[in-house]
């Protein structure tokens, strides 16, 4: 049986654990071959601390770890250079001391390595003196590698006054990377976000940004090939369990996993905890989102009346991601640095089309707005989706209708605008967790479907109208043809139009009608 490495993110652990090694080596071999300093940002859990150790066993010349894998025909020399290998994972940084002082840890256990002086009060002092004495005790440049730089930063959004200090702290600590080019063989930083390209690298301009480097799209993750030569037991294994064919397993991980584009018409990677947890478990649940997802992040989201019905077809100019410091006035940048949003397409003059990477990401983004905008949160939340669900399966249009307005009465109005977009959002967000076949904003030849829902019995196709009648949405479900596409599909077809009442800021009892297709 394969053993998968959930939660192992040491490389040495994982190879003489016997566990499957999706291997990286030819990439890790390019990418000391061809530079020296380096930045890479990629969604939490998604490979780079595991990235990083396996960095640091190839630095410290393990070769006995490399058996069999690519990088083994590749370098030939294998020395042993002092590696400084600082995580910020672990903490969450809410003052300026405690990052101070974990850091300071750090430098301690170097410290002892590399010995110390009175004259370094500072961590910034302790690291430039760290990295120079551990040149001069080796006669080796040194490696720095640190992973989740932007730790301190991202576990501070919405509190600008401790974000802004740990900023400082880190760009203080940070600069002595580039001040001490002579002694440093080579250096990575790994994180999330990039908010360092504004601030806390303004000292540090010489990192390649490889986060959209062609080269280096697939370092980390999963791509549909690797995914084939490494875990096809796996998912025969899966298969079996799920009383379904192989193909539709591996149709299905695609559909739930997969997604993700570093770079414009790059390869699909899958998320590798999602997959290594569903392959363990035989289980396609929602991985990803159980290890947390900040609540600053949906506060911030919030905060900005972003439209969130249009977060699966957005363009955007490439550029524009890069910022994501004025994530009050413009969130999107963060959203997709974040591993929530991903490329979808690209065309000329830079523009790109971002949305939701998989389903998975797109059921717990938008689980995680719910509490945010409304009464409604953990069991309450899963009883009120499983009604909808059941009203659908049922073909019980009335029982559904009740639910939403009940769901309506219960939003935060105060973090709404009074528009049409807070109604679109809301059935956005009943749409995505409803759990059937659900498409909100369908493009057809002759206009868009507000809402589509099939389930095994049943096709129903939604249109809503703001301050209007559920006359005058029938109508337009009509004259668009909305429903021509689907008369030879012998599913029972319910068209049903239905009116937001600003005033009331619900459907009205008499606001939505429906009739069955012909």
């Amino acid at each position: 049986m394969l053993k998968y490495p959930i939660g192992i993110q040491t490389f040495a652990n994982i190879i003489e654990g016997g566990y499957v090694y999706v291997d990286k080596t030819k990439q890790v071999y390019d990418l000391v071959d061809s530079g020296k300093y380096y930045f890479l940002s990629r969604p939490r859990r998604f490979g780079k601390s595991l990235l990083v150790s396996t960095l640091e066993a190839y630095f410290k010349g393990n070769k006995e770890l490399f058996k069999g894998l690519a990088i083994e025909n590749l370098e030939k020399d294998w020395e042993s250079y002092p590696v400084l290998h600082l995580d910020l994972s672990p903490e969450n940084y809410s003052s300026p001391e405690r990052l101070e002082g974990f850091i300071s840890n750090a430098l301690l256990i170097w410290e002892k390595e590399f010995g110390s002086s009175p004259a370094e009060d500072t961590i910034s002092l302790r690291f430039n003196g760290i990295i120079k004495r551990a040149y001069e005790k080796t006669g080796k440049q040194v490696v720095v590698l640190v992973d989740e730089y932007d730790a301190p930063l991202v576990t501070q959004i919405g509190n600008e006054s401790v974000l802004e200090s740990n900023r400082t702290v880190l760009s203080s600590f940070y600069k002595n990377i580039k001040a001490n080019d002579a002694y440093i063989k080579f250096a990575l930083l790994t994180g999330v976000t990039k908010f360092g390209h504004v601030n806390v690298f303004s000292a540090l301009n010489n990192l390649m940004d490889i986060s959209m480097d062609e080269r280096f799209q697939a370092i980390c993750g999963i791509t549909e090939e690797e995914l084939h030569a490494n875990f096809d037991e796996g998912v025969a294994e899966m298969a079996e369990r799920q009383g379904i064919s192989k193909d539709e397993c591996y149709g299905k991980l695609k559909f739930m996993y997969d997604g993700y584009h570093f770079v414009p018409n790059g390869v699909g990677i899958y998320n590798p905890f999602s997959v290594l947890n569903a392959l363990s478990s035989k289980n396609f649940g929602s991985y990803w989102f159980r290890t947390g997802t900040p609540t600053a992040l949906m506060l911030a989201l919030r905060d900005t009346k972003q439209d969130i019905s249009n977060l699966n077809d957005l363009a955007v100019r490439a550029e524009s991601l890069e910022n994501i410091f004025d994530y009050q006035k413009d969130i999107i940048p963060l959203l997709y640095q974040s591993g929530y949003l991903t490329i979808k397409g690209s065309f000329p003059n830079n523009v790109l089309r971002l949305g939701f990477p998989n389903r998975e990401v797109e059921d717990g983004f938008v689980n995680r707005l719910v509490p945010i905008y409304s009464s409604y949160g953990g069991v309450k939340v899963d009883s009120l989706m499983a009604r909808l669900y059941l009203s659908l399966y049922d073909g019980d249009i009335a029982s559904f209708i009740s639910e939403i307005q009940g769901f309506l009465a219960g939003m935060y109005y105060e973090f709404f605008e009074n528009t049409e977009q807070t109604f679109q959002s809301v059935f956005y967000i009943v749409s995505v967790l409803i759990g059937v076949d659900t498409k909100p904003e369908l493009h057809t030849s002759r206009g868009r479907i507000d809402l589509l829902t099939k389930t095994k019995d049943y096709i129903y196709i939604f249109e809503f109208k703001y301050d209007g009648t559920p006359e005058e949405a029938l109508k337009q479900i009509h004259e668009k043809g909305y429903a021509d596409q689907f008369k030879t599909d012998p599913r029972k077809k319910f068209l049903v139009g239905v009116n937001f009442d600003s005033k009331l800021r619900n459907i009205p009892d008499d606001g939505w009608k429906v009739e069955e297709m012909g």
